[in-house]
């Protein structure tokens, strides 16, 4: 049997980056910084980086912005590439998400949008 989940609740750290393809896919890239849980709040956060594909990355294109609080279910995946400039192989460290879950109220969404628009309800 193999395991490869990770489960992460934390704040965007930047607007979505959406890319459509010929094929019809789209994909959606943005980051998220989780504070730990310990004593010392000077701590920096820890960022990582996410990665939806589909269905998944339309929603996340549409209603995550910088500072908006999400969940996400996904599975931890490595990209390589070699770097162009001296030939060595590199990889980075990025979650793939299975599902998204946009946690906080409407209003908190809004105000990390910087929104200001008015609901009539």
């Amino acid at each position: 049997m193999t395991l490869n989940k990770v489960h992460l609740v934390g704040r965007a750290g930047r607007d979505p980056e959406v890319k459509y393809f010929e094929s019809g896919s789209v994909v959606c890239k943005f980051t998220v910084a989780i504070n730990r849980v310990t004593s010392n709040r000077d701590e920096p956060p820890d960022w990582f980086d996410l990665e939806a594909w589909g269905k998944t990355a339309e929603i996340a294109s549409n209603y995550v912005k910088k500072g908006s609080l999400v969940g996400v279910v996904g599975s931890l995946k490595f990209d390589r590439w070699n770097d162009r400039s001296t030939g060595e192989e590199r990889q980075k460290s990025v979650i793939l998400i299975d599902r998204l879950e946009l946690l906080g109220s409407r209003k908190d969404n809004e105000a990390a949008s910087n929104s200001s628009y008015d609901d009539d309800f």
